[in-house]
């Protein structure tokens, strides 16, 4: 089969992707093997291309937003043949720690992921864990499910560790395949969005979707924000979201990387009970949540298709803001 590996983690201008022709693997136990229908393209598959995640498996293939239909079932696996399904990040966690009992599965030291420890969807046929699939629902098609599984559900979950109040000022950072999700989901439950982000287009796509504000990144903005996230993998931005932060306010983090953070004044970035918040991966309820909530809302996904074989340029443009919105690789 066609698929794409990681050769050696370098910047992504420098080719650390490169073409691999493997075998189609067949699933074990609790396996299923799907045919890949799309697979969206995200931040961290960049991450793990240049470098920024150690590697956990050598010439892994990227991809965790994968959209596929059953073809192979392993003993015991509850999906069945034909079936589509989605794969996401989350591939696997132990069960039994302390994290897992609570329902924190997203915090499990134990967990592993799709496209890091596994192989993932830049490929034509991959491999996922049956109890870690998601069912989709039918009014979703392909290329607008993919984003879905990584860019929703992490931007879902930041959302809710954000926990903008009813009615309250939302500030966004960044305004990518996550970042224009959530939005769209705060926009529905009443929040005033605020997004501040470099890239005109952005700009304007978030405007078109509702948001009251779209400015640069280092903008004031017109008046305090009870919550914020950050989408974009830069630290330097931390202090000026909580900046602009009201009294009691939260800023989410939602990236898996974030560059060096600047040092914080305690009076001007802290006090007055604002606070700070990581996002870690996702919880299996969160995708079962956002995906049923993204149906119900009909969330506008844009997307930018791009073949399979041209996976390395729609990771280039990606790091180069190209586009605004999710690429989407369709095999």
């Amino acid at each position: 089969m066609r698929a794409w590996a990681v050769a050696s983690p370098a910047p992504i201008a420098s080719g650390p992707l490169r073409r691999a022709d493997r075998d189609v693997p067949a699933p074990g136990p609790g396996e299923l093997l799907v045919r890949v229908l799309a697979c969206g393209v995200c931040r961290t598959d960049l991450h793990v291309a240049e470098g920024d995640l150690p590697v956990h498996l050598p010439g892994v293939t990227p991809g965790h937003e994968i959209v596929g239909a059953v073809v192979a079932a392993g003993p015991g696996a509850a999906h069945a043949v034909g079936e589509r399904v989605g794969v996401a990040w989350l591939r696997g966690t132990c069960g039994a720690c302390r994290f897992c009992r609570r329902g924190a599965e997203n915090l499990c030291p134990g967990s592993v992921y799709t496209g890091w420890d596994a192989h993932g969807g830049y490929a034509e046929f991959a491999l996922a864990v049956d109890a870690y699939a998601y069912r989709l629902p039918e009014g979703l098609d392909d290329v607008r499910a993919a984003p879905l599984l990584c860019a929703g559900i992490i931007g879902y979950r930041a959302l809710r560790r954000a926990a903008p109040p009813p009615g309250g000022r939302l500030g966004i950072w960044g305004f990518g395949g996550s970042a224009h999700l959530a939005a769209q989901i705060a926009l529905a439950e009443g929040a005033e969005v605020h997004v501040f982000t470099r890239g005109a287009a952005a700009r304007e796509l978030a405007r078109d979707l509702g948001a009251s504000f779209a400015g640069d990144s280092f903008d004031t903005g017109p008046a305090p924000l009870d919550a914020a996230i950050i989408f974009a993998p830069a630290g330097a931005l931390v202090p000026a979201a909580l900046e602009r932060l009201e009294r009691g306010g939260t800023l989410a983090i939602a990236g898996i990387h974030l560059s060096d953070v600047p040092s914080l004044d305690y009076q001007r970035h802290l006090f007055q009970e604002r606070q700070v918040r990581s996002v870690t991966s996702n919880t299996r309820a969160d995708g079962e949540e956002f995906l049923a909530l993204a149906s119900r809302l009909d969330v506008a996904v844009t997307t930018r298709p791009y073949p399979l074989d041209e996976a390395d340029r729609a990771l280039a443009d990606l790091a180069a803001d190209r586009f605004t919105g999710a690429a989407v690789l369709v095999p």
